[in-house]
């Protein structure tokens, strides 16, 4: 079972992956009860003096308290000559609720200062769960000497563990790539199950790298793997007022410091990090509540990218597509109104559907290979691909969506309860 006591997702992977320890982070977790008894909801993250930081957050209007304040923290500067610190609580979002939730933001990242050492305006804070009750933060603030006393290197996957709310596993992610003398590790976790469509980061998002790259470069090597990764993925089309990604690079790898993205260092580390990234994102829709299958939405053809992305998202967030993936079911037929209503150029005559390798649909009719019983037993399987090529240009988008099953209704009728 999973943490909130779901049967884990049938789409998770077999087991949470041995990620590398990245030297100059470190991990603590609790139970502070800040909704649940009997289960770790707090996690704390300490980052070495000398690191930097980038970030990432929801562009939702009525953002959580917690947003606002990492947002202004960050615009001042991802510089952290004296290290910084994140603190994370699971079961109450501290979002819509107004003086208080600055002031309980305030509360719990004063605690943290104080407990760590860290500058009060690097304290970074996440709050995740329900939305509209005010955070208990005493019951946080009441565990803070006791994390701070258990900080670990290897303590990464509790944390992962610790900041699950519907998630049925925890998610976690990393690669090595080869720097200019030595290597470089990166390792991240995330949690997200539902209230996800790309507005960024569509869920929360902890990543560490031991690279040495100035806080700009850094920001400017994240920033451009989001429409690719965090912003290619859907589950229900409901952005969350919570949506945090925090990188941070403690410069503690021996390989000398990157200073170009444009260098053969520069690029690998860019590639490894959109990696980790797009793995995070696709584990993510993997435990979509309810979901037993995965979706990749293949879009090419279009007139521009921006309408690849239209296409795409309309066929990934359609009620109706995911419904019939849910049934196993190759309506097709869903495919073509989708692409129809997603308001991208689109010439019925020059569309093809794929489901696989297999062509359902072409120059604006039935395929003459069509095969209905192969195409009901391709849709049996768990990991599915929906291709779109609307013979108009050189656009295209690849997203990843899940199905729409009862349970996400039995999941999200219960949340409050």
């Amino acid at each position: 079972m999973g943490k909130a006591g779901l049967p884990v997702s049938p789409l998770a992977p077999a087991r949470f992956p041995d990620l590398p320890v990245i030297e100059g982070v470190e991990f603590a977790s609790g139970a502070a009860g800040v909704k649940y008894q009997g289960r770790t909801d707090v996690t704390l993250m300490r980052i070495a003096p000398g690191s930097t930081l980038a970030g990432a957050f929801t562009r939702s209007s009525t953002r959580a308290a917690c947003i606002l304040d990492n947002q202004a923290k960050l615009a001042g500067g991802g510089d952290a000559p004296q290290g910084a610190a994140i603190i994370v609580n699971s079961g109450n979002a501290n979002a819509f609720t107004g003086a208080r939730g600055q002031e309980s933001v305030d509360a719990v990242t004063g605690a943290v200062a104080a407990a760590t050492g860290v500058p009060a305006d690097r304290v970074f804070s996440s709050s995740t769960g329900v939305i509209g009750e005010p955070l208990p933060h005493d019951r946080i603030i009441a565990i803070v000497d006791d994390l701070t006393a258990s900080l670990e290197a290897g303590g990464i996957a509790d944390a992962a563990r610790a900041i699950m709310t519907t998630d049925t596993f925890p998610k976690g992610a990393s690669a090595t790539v080869a720097g200019e003398g030595g290597e470089i590790r990166i390792a991240g976790i995330a949690k997200g199950s539902g209230m996800i469509a790309p507005d960024m980061a569509t869920m929360l998002v902890y990543v560490f790298t031991d690279a040495t790259i100035a806080a700009p470069l850094l920001q400017q090597a994240l920033s451009s793997g989001l429409d690719s990764t965090f912003n290619a993925i859907t589950v229900d089309s409901d952005t969350s007022t919570s949506d945090a990604l925090i990188l941070a690079a403690t410069g503690r790898s021996k390989a000398a410091p990157i200073t170009t993205l444009d260098s053969g260092a520069g690029a690998g580390f860019v590639t490894a990090l959109h990696g980790v990234m797009r793995e995070l994102a696709q584990l993510v829709v993997r435990d979509g509540e309810g979901a037993t299958k995965f979706v990749e939405v293949q879009v090419t053809g279009a007139a521009s990218d921006a309408d690849a992305h239209k296409v795409a998202l309309a066929i990934a967030n359609s009620p109706l597509v995911k419904t019939a993936i849910a049934g196993e079911d190759a309506n097709w037929g869903r495919i073509v109104a989708a692409v129809g209503k997603s308001g991208a150029q689109a010439d019925r005559d020059r569309l093809t559907i794929r489901f696989g390798d297999m062509v359902l649909a072409e120059n604006g009719w039935r395929s003459p290979s069509y095969d209905e019983a192969k195409a009901s037993a391709y849709m049996k399987r768990q990991d599915l691909v929906i291709a779109v090529d609307l013979g108009l240009g050189q656009g295209a988008r690849t997203v990843w969506t899940c199905d729409l099953t009862h349970g996400y209704i039995d999941i999200n009728a219960d949340y409050r309860s």
